[in-house]
């Protein structure tokens, strides 16, 4: 598949010509936006703490290897338009793969290290990615075995560099570094793809979204000015995800500010890490900051660290935000997704009960709105759908048809939750209509998992949905109603069938509860939203 055929949206002239007059788009490419930073940042501390990889250096450092390896897949006929994935943990050559193909004007395409072969192989032939950037293994993933696999349904797909022993049909990653550094980034419409962020939704393969210049640009800077002075923060969310990767590989380069990575997240070592490099840790998904204060290293120089703690990506139950208060941190909520990265926001100098226990106020150039099932607005304090549109939302996916559904005529996305806003013009997240679980800040497909649960024996109907977690915000809870006599399904059951057919194991339900029967609409259609709503009776989130 090429990006021409992905028929990406335009945004309404007015729009644009709006964006750019209040200075949120601009023409600047990626990669001239993260060619900038990183030169003027050049004497930054850029780490990762690994067991496998780890490395210390400068972001001047990263920036050589970046544009060496530019450099390198240019000579290879690499540039402008062409589309380079890369899938790796959160290492330096995931930060140098990412800059250089930005440098390159290509649409890079960040693929989540946990990823399975069901999930990479969609991703890669949907893209029609041209050149991949992996590892040898990582874990219990073995990338190259899972590459072998998928290597003949993926015709476009030219060259495959590998971090590690390279086998034959592949070259090494550092032979791409080889020569003299790229001198700088090439032109590239601004308004084309420049990253495709894939991301779990409605359907059973991942969403592939697409971000223009302007919109990741503008996303840049606005969250980027959005965020407040303070150490430096430790990432440990994957940068082949949305939010690891503007945490780490973007709003630093452009805020002026160190990067710091941790590719496995163990508390006991983020706590040592903090201290040792003055740096902070717990923003993004309430897991991060709830297995930090649930750790008995935490001390008070801890908290004086991670003082400021931004909250979103997932569930923010009340009571994490009511105990990370005691504690004395300023905690804020945040409300987006990956077609639209930010919405909604608190700052630290919102009142304390609109920062706990609202997901804010729409930021600087979005515009939002709340609408009923006839899509007429509703009155304060009663739900409605969100839509919303600003300069940091998405083109469009890289299948058409989701593009159309998500879109009305007026460029309004629809983002499948519900919420209600108060009389103050706060909103608080209330429901979900789209069919997703949001796990530590990664989407589960409810769809995905249920179609592999109905090709088991037995099994009759199958409803998965959003449990409350109070580690991880959500987790994935499977109701099941097994035919007549049929022997009771195991949860150890259903976690083998998914391994069997590839399915990453951060999507695996962590719940099986049987039915005999499921809620129903008079149509017959299960009402998800009476089991989310007895699971959040149950737990009292």
């Amino acid at each position: 598949m090429t990006t021409s055929e992905w028929k990406l949206r335009t945004v309404a002239p007015d729009l644009a010509r709006r964006y750019v007059s209040e200075g949120f788009w601009d023409d600047d490419t990626l990669g001239q936006l993260l060619g900038r930073g990183l030169h003027d940042g050049a004497a930054l501390r850029f780490t990762v703490r690994s067991h496998v990889r780890p490395w210390r250096g400068t972001l001047g450092a990263v920036d050589d290897l970046a544009r060496r390896v530019a450099a390198g897949l240019r000579v290879r006929g690499v540039g402008p338009g062409d589309v380079v994935a890369f899938q790796l943990p959160n290492w330096v050559e995931a930060a140098a793969s990412f800059y250089a193909a930005a440098y390159l004007g290509a649409v890079v395409v960040p693929i989540v290290h946990f990823y399975g072969p069901k999930e990479v192989g969609y991703i890669l032939r949907r893209t029609g990615v041209r050149v991949l950037v992996t590892a040898e293994r990582f874990g219990h993933v073995d990338f190259l075995a899972n590459l072998e696999e998928l290597r003949p349904s993926l015709p476009d797909l030219e060259l495959v560099a590998v971090v590690g022993e390279a086998p034959a049909g592949t070259i090494p990653f550092a032979s791409l570094a080889h020569g003299a550094p790229l001198d700088g980034p090439l032109g590239s419409d601004p308004e084309a793809p420049a990253l495709v962020a894939y991301t779990s939704g409605t359907t059973s393969d991942p969403k592939g979204v697409v971000h223009s210049h302007r919109t990741i640009g503008a996303e840049i800077r606005q969250l980027g000015a959005a965020q407040p002075e303070g150490p430096p923060r430790l990432t440990g969310a994957p940068v082949g995800h949305g939010i690891g990767m503007l945490a780490a590989l973007l709003l630093p380069v452009w805020r002026g500010e160190e990067v710091h990575l941790i590719d496995v997240w163990n508390p006991a070592e983020v706590l040592a890490a903090m201290l040792e490099d003055g740096v902070a840790s717990g923003t993004g998904a309430t897991f991060f900051l709830t297995s930090l204060l649930d750790h008995p290293d935490l001390t008070p120089a801890h908290l004086e660290l991670m003082h400021h703690v931004g909250l979103g990506g997932s569930a923010v139950p009340a009571a994490v935000a009511d105990r990370a208060t005691a504690l004395g941190l300023s905690v804020v909520r945040m409300f987006g997704s990956t077609e639209h990265p930010s919405i909604t926001g608190c700052t630290h100098d919102d009142p304390l009960e609109k920062r706990l226990y609202t997901d804010g106020r729409p930021l600087p150039g979005v515009e939002m709105r709340l609408l009923d099932e006839d899509g007429r607005e509703v009155a304060p304090d009663e739900p409605g759908e969100i839509v919303s549109r600003g300069p940091d939302c998405f083109v469009g996916y890289t299948d058409p048809a989701l593009t159309d559904e998500a879109f009305d005529a007026d460029g309004w996305y629809a983002t499948g939750d519900v919420g209600v806003l108060d009389t103050d013009g706060y909103l608080a997240i209330t429901d979900r209509k789209k069919d997703i679980i949001i796990r530590g800040g990664e989407n589960i497909s409810a769809l995905e998992v249920e179609e592999q649960l109905l090709r088991m024996p037995g099994v009759a109907e199958v409803a998965v949905v959003a449990a409350p977690d109070e580690r991880l915000g959500e987790h994935a809870c499977a109701f099941v109603r097994m035919v007549p006599a049929a022997p009771t399904l195991t949860l150890d059951a259903v976690r083998d069938r998914l391994g069997e057919v590839g399915l990453a194991r951060q999507k695996w339900p962590e719940e099986l509860r049987s039915v005999e029967d499921f809620p129903r609409t008079p149509s017959g259609k299960i009402q998800k939203f009476v089991l989310r709503r007895a699971l959040r009776d149950e737990s009292g989130a």
